[in-house]
């Protein structure tokens, strides 16, 4: 709910927060468009803008439940639209914030923005995004940093993966304690569970990194903020 109206106060200013399953089970989506991910998001059962990827996936899903198993995926993100120098460093960071809401989100154990873990292996010369003149405009050509360098926004979009785990209720039968006898026993567990909550995720992705961009927005002025009669 609070998304919900973040993203309409955004939307005063002329941002978009969109998002999208972008992985599951090792399936890979590839990259859409903008108007893909506006267009074909919803029309998918897993959220997968991927008409290919989206059926790949459900397979794989379908699969991993006849076993008794479940599978984790990833969801990207992309904020359209932010201004240049958003995010309050040292503490308050536009990636630290938008990280630490995510990772209250129960399954999310990665966030990484643009790049992300493929820096590791890039060198400067690669991992840099030149900067260019659009329309008279500076930009970038690239976008590796995900929109945000030295933890404020750069004019780029904002580009982020939250990866998620599997959930971990399954039917499979599962290694645990009984701590009544202090032995190793085994459990399997019944009852209705997801087994795939990725495409669940993606409007809670949206909701929370929305929520984080309009608070730093009012901070910065960017909207005004409305003050009741006392």
């Amino acid at each position: 709910m609070a998304g919900a109206v973040a993203k309409q106060l955004l939307s005063t200013m002329g941002v978009e927060v969109v998002a999208y399953t972008c992985s599951i089970g090792g399936i890979e989506a590839s990259q859409p468009s903008v108007d893909q991910i506006r267009a074909t998001t919803e029309t998918s059962i897993v959220r997968c803008p991927d008409v290919v990827a989206s059926a790949e996936m459900v397979r794989i899903i379908e699969e991993a439940k006849r076993a008794g198993d479940s599978v984790g995926g990833e969801v990207a993100c992309v904020a359209l639209g932010v201004p240049a120098g958003v995010g309050q460093p040292v503490f308050d960071t536009i990636e630290g914030d938008i990280a630490k809401a995510l990772f209250a989100v129960p399954a999310v154990k990665g966030v990484e923005f643009g790049a992300g873990k493929r820096f590791a292996s890039m060198r400067g010369s690669e991992a840099n995004d030149p900067y260019v003149v659009k329309a008279g405009r500076v930009s970038v050509s690239s976008n590796n940093a995900g929109g945000v360098l030295g933890g404020v926004t750069n004019g780029a979009p904002i580009v982020l993966r939250a990866t998620f785990k599997p959930t971990p209720s399954i039917r499979k039968a599962q290694r645990t304690i009984d701590l009544a006898a202090m032995a190793e026993a085994e459990i399997s567990i019944e009852g209705r569970h997801d087994t795939c909550i990725v495409p669940r995720a993606v409007p809670v992705v949206e909701a929370m990194v929305a929520v984080v961009l309009a608070d730093h927005a009012l901070r910065r002025g960017l909207i005004p903020q409305v003050l009741g009669e006392r």
